[in-house]
């Protein structure tokens, strides 16, 4: 069984622009408003690691691709793997999720993300736990009602 929302048929579900010391990172799923995948949170852990120790990168921006930054974890395909009866790829999609947020949080380059559209749960993770975070006119930071 694939690990939880590793295919989707949209290709790349993080683009990385360069430019100078400069790397953009986007969230590219926007028919599932950027909710995370594990391929995602995979991806973007790589990345964070190896800019961490790389002297041509100065500075890290996180963005959405669509109308929302990230509308939090894949949730569906983390229960579409239990229901499958493999509850252990949800397992490794969090802890991977939360390490890409100690990562974050502990990042020694500034990180810039951009929280253009929806933010919601693991979006706001990908995004609080950086050092700076901009808010834009169509910013909405929602969380999901008791």
């Amino acid at each position: 069984m694939a690990p939880p929302g590793s295919t989707n048929g949209d290709g790349e579900q993080v683009l990385v622009e360069e430019n100078l010391f400069l790397r953009t990172l986007i969230l590219n799923r926007p028919r599932q408003l950027n909710a995370l995948s594990f391929q995602m949170v995979s991806k973007l852990l790589e990345l964070f690691v190896a800019y961490e120790d790389d002297c041509n990168v100065k500075l890290v921006i996180l963005k959405g691709n669509g109308r929302a930054f990230c509308a939090g974890g894949d949730v569906a395909a983390v229960v579409r793997d239990i229901n499958g009866g493999d509850w252990r790829l949800g397992a490794k999609f969090f802890w991977k999720e939360f390490i890409l947020n100690y990562v974050m949080a502990t990042y020694s380059k500034p990180q810039v993300s951009i929280l253009n559209g929806i933010v919601m749960g693991g979006g706001a993770g990908a995004s609080m736990h950086g050092r700076f975070r901009i808010a834009t006119e169509n910013s909405s930071l929602g969380r999901k009602k008791p």
